[in-house]
């Protein structure tokens, strides 16, 4: 058993897995039917070749993406600070190459988080989501070719909006075809706004909370980063986004590609806002995109999103099985392995849909009975159908934190009892109630009492209020991440176990060192709309430094046509398009691509007037004014502990 970092020589090192925990992992094993190996037959079906270690460089020499790292993954047996059901997935997400579905459908498995779906047309092959990085989408192309020959890509098609599915296009699409024009690149409806707008404006808060979700600053090993339920982690490669030159807008929009004949079935606000599933008949193939994988999928990550519709969710896998239910030999997602054989597809997609169905009206129903969404995540239990199915397990999402999304999404945050409207921030909250308890030591005494017992949560919940209350309180922020650690080894969901492990590592070590942010890409800010871009530039403004102040600026973007006026006033930045406002402070005149430029720090503003690219008039120390009350964004800030800068 830990012990709870009383040792000062392994107060910094992960510890082992407590007999609590070794208990609850003996019940997973008696549990589950681990004697059904199926999986692990079509995750290794129709291998055709790989990349030593599926590793892929960078023109620099920089690693984008390994495998090496996990090899420990090689034992059949779980470690004790693993829960045998990740473990079990884990190894599956192991397999990776090129594997042949059916003939003429090929995927890219394990070369990222994603898949790569390659189906040959009459001429050509038709790429199927491009990864995250540009250097993997090249490397998973490139081992396509080297199996079934070159083939030119004769078009690229988004299934969704995130940017594991479209980050690496160019990576297939080279800036002779680009400028050609030629290939078509296809999308559902409304993908831009979407694959734009999902990230940008949360997009400091999102990306440092993404830590904590899978968990890439961990170190690899059976204490630490062992997957992320979908696949192992993000790949960390450039990433360019292409706009679509084809929507698909409607349920039943068909595609002839390449002599392929696609039938398209829309998702939005599913797994993501704007997402769409395929059928081709050719090859009696059904892709549900990211809605019918092999887990419980997230309705709301920890990174932060909207939270996602389940019961929209289920109606579409329950249309998908009325479009095509019994016609389809082989399906594939864009994560995960396929499964074969209409029974078991249908089979498969029935589950799918009850289960984000039973989730979505159990949860209504105990909220429609008064409980709350932590009574409803202790109470609801899957029925026995569902529980015992490996697809439907929460490795990625999990029942305890999806019903507290659809609880939200119909309710909010706030639960009704008064005593929760208006809670005292951490920091006063917890200085209160380590004063209730008596003070630290007898907070600690008790800690450590109920960790021999296995009581972790409540003793997180109890060290919480005492790391935020002393975060200089060493046995404190040691006996909090010796609990984090055993609710992490506890956990079936990869995204909880990365949760607690990384907040251990840092109350052991503090924040890790990262680069500074680097500026937005340039093609980012192109695909961005100048509205967008004016949002962005509206939750950078420090309200309380702008009180009293009011600017109005005119803009004309030449390139575009078209004119806006950005004004402050009331410490809020607004704007309008249309005519110019006839007492600005000052008016620029300039194409939006060289915006573009100085946002992404290609160039200056004051060396774009110089050289005449922008032309002025007014006051320009006025823009120079507003953009001195704009804050910059860190790229990490404290999460387990209380800041230790303060924010105004």
């Amino acid at each position: 058993m830990s012990d709870a970092g009383h040792n000062p020589e392994s107060a910094g090192v992960p510890k082992d897995a407590s007999t609590a925990v070794m208990a609850r992992h003996q019940a997973v094993l008696d549990e589950l039917p681990f004697s059904d190996t199926r999986d692990f037959d079509e995750a290794r079906r129709g291998f055709l070749g790989s990349i030593d270690d599926a590793t892929i460089t960078s023109a620099q020499g920089r690693t984008v993406w390994s495998l090496a790292p996990y090899r420990f993954l090689d034992s059949e047996t779980a470690p004790p600070t693993v829960d045998p059901s990740l473990w079990r997935q884990a190894r599956l997400n192991m397999h990776h190459g090129l594997f042949e579905v059916v003939p003429g459908v090929y995927q890219v498995r394990g070369l990222d988080i994603a898949n790569m779906t390659l189906i040959e047309g009459d001429r050509g092959v038709i790429v199927v989501d491009t990864l995250t990085s540009i250097e993997g989408a090249r490397a998973a192309l490139q081992l396509y070719s080297q199996h079934r020959g070159e083939r030119p890509v004769s078009a690229v098609i988004f299934t969704h909006t995130h940017t594991d599915h479209w980050g690496g296009a160019r990576g297939v699409l080279d800036e002779d075809a680009l400028e050609r024009g030629n290939v078509p690149i296809i999308a559902p409806d409304q993908f831009m706004e979407h694959a734009v707008s999902e990230n940008i404006i949360a997009g400091p808060a999102m990306l440092r909370r993404a830590q904590y979700q899978f968990g890439p600053l961990l170190a690899k090993g059976e204490r630490g980063q062992i997957d992320c339920g979908l696949g192992k982690s993000m790949a960390m490669g450039s990433v360019a986004l292409l706009r679509p030159t084809d929507l698909i807008k409607a349920t039943g929009d068909t595609r002839t590609i390449d002599g392929v004949t696609f039938e398209f079935q829309m998702a939005p606000n599913s797994e993501a806002p704007a997402e769409m599933h395929f059928f081709i008949t050719r090859y009696r193939l059904l892709n549900l995109a990211e809605n019918c994988t092999h887990n419980f999928h997230n309705l709301l990550p920890f990174r932060g999103a909207d939270v996602r519709d389940a019961l929209a969710w289920s109606r579409y896998l329950g249309e998908a099985l009325q479009l095509w239910g019994g016609k389809a030999e082989a399906m594939c997602g864009q994560h995960h392995w396929p499964v074969w054989g209409s029974e078991r597809i249908d089979e498969m997609i029935r589950q799918q849909r009850d289960l984000y169905k039973y989730a979505h009206d159990q949860t209504l129903r105990l909220m429609n009975h008064g409980l709350t969404a932590s009574e409803i995540a202790e109470t609801i239990r899957l029925p026995k159908s569902l529980d015992g199915a490996w697809h439907a397990r929460g490795y990625y999402g999990h029942i305890r934190h999806n019903v507290k999304a659809i609880y939200q999404k119909y309710l909010g945050w706030y639960d009704a009892n008064p005593a929760n409207l208006d809670p005292l921030p951490p920091v006063d909250a917890g200085r209160k109630y380590v004063e209730y308890m008596g003070g630290a030591e007898q907070l600690l005494t008790r800690a450590r009492a109920d960790f021999a017992r296995g009581e972790f949560r409540f003793v997180a919940q109890a060290l919480g209020h005492l790391v935020f209350a002393e975060p200089d309180n060493q046995d404190g922020r040691l006996l909090l991440a010796d609990t984090f650690e055993q609710l992490g080894y506890q956990s079936e969901s990869a995204t909880w176990r990365n949760a607690y492990l990384f907040g251990a590592q840092e109350l052991r070590h503090g924040m890790p060192k990262v680069p500074a942010r680097p500026p937005m890409p340039r093609e980012t800010l192109a695909a961005l709309k100048t509205s967008q871009l004016w949002d962005v530039l509206g939750i950078r403004l420090n309200g309380p430094k702008a009180e009293g102040k009011t600017i109005v600026l005119n803009w004309h973007f030449t390139d575009t046509g078209e004119r806006w006026v950005l004004t402050l006033e009331n410490c809020a930045l607004t704007y309008l398009e249309g005519e110019p406002a006839a007492k600005a402070d000052a008016g620029f005149t300039l194409a939006r691509s060289v915006l573009d430029a100085v946002i992404a720090k290609h160039t200056s503003f004051p060396e774009a007037v110089m050289d005449g690219r922008i032309q002025v008039s007014g006051n320009p120390m006025k823009l120079a004014e507003l953009m001195a009350l704009m804050d910059e964004f860190p790229r990490m800030f404290e999460i387990v502990e209380p800041k230790r800068t303060a924010v105004s």
